[in-house]
């Protein structure tokens, strides 16, 4: 793992979007992609680069069940609003989250996988340690799959809705396994909420009680994280 330890988000955007670049540079074709807060700085970064993804082809890690795409609260609403409308790919694939066939939906999406290996994964962590929708307990040999989404990611991701009954309790994610295929993997944490996490993830057991320390396991991993989240590393 190369820890990367930067002063704050603006500046973990920058090194963000340098590792981003190389690695599109390198002739990354498929390029998982993740949501939330993490990733905003550098959305923002490519957003105002020069880089053409006209042949490039994007993967979503997950997408809450019963929202529709237009739904403001939908991962691809989020993508549309933060890339894909300033950057178009030449093909963006995120789950239906209103699929009526749950396990034709999970056989669909694996497939979309399997047919476009991904090259540069992207990813953000939870306060549980879950990278996608993983949630601690998570099989590491599990692909795409839905979820039943923890307490503490629910508790989580209120912020973003009206009503924390609002939140969804479900959602398609890729899996652990589906993860670790990547070549390359970048992950994103920022805030002393994370430290935990991220001390966990870097220097703890690798169990499935904490979901991202398989990554100790996979061999081109890099970590951005900001002071907060790198708090619990050197003590």
């Amino acid at each position: 793992m190369d820890i990367k330890i930067v002063k704050n988000q603006e500046e973990g955007a920058k090194v963000a979007f340098e590792v981003f670049k190389e690695a599109y540079e390198n002739g990354a074709k498929v390029f998982g992609l993740a949501t939330g807060s993490s990733p905003l700085g550098l959305y923002e970064k490519i957003r105002q680069s020069s880089l053409d993804f006209s042949d490039r082809v994007s993967v979503n890690l997950d997408e809450y069940a019963g929202l529709s795409n237009e739904d403001e609260h939908s991962y691809h609403y989020f993508m549309n609003e933060q890339l894909f409308e300033a950057k178009p790919f030449l093909n963006s694939y995120l789950p239906d989250g209103l699929a009526e066939d749950i396990d034709a939906e999970v056989e669909r999406y694996e497939k979309i996988l399997q047919d476009n290996p991904v090259d540069f994964q992207l990813l953000g962590i939870g306060s549980n340690a879950h990278i996608g929708f993983n949630e601690p307990g998570t099989p590491f040999t599990q692909r795409t799959h839905k979820v039943a989404l923890a307490q503490a990611t629910i508790e989580a991701n209120k912020r973003f809705f009206e009503r924390e009954e609002d939140v969804p309790r479900f959602a398609y994610s890729m899996g652990l396994q589906s993860i670790m295929d990547a070549k390359q993997i970048l992950l994103i944490a920022f805030g002393e909420k994370k430290a935990k996490a991220i001390l966990d993830t870097v220097k703890g057991e690798v169990t499935t009680d904490v979901p991202a320390s398989i990554l100790q396991k996979h061999p081109n991993v890099t970590i951005i994280v900001d002071e907060a989240a790198a708090a619990l590393l050197n003590r």
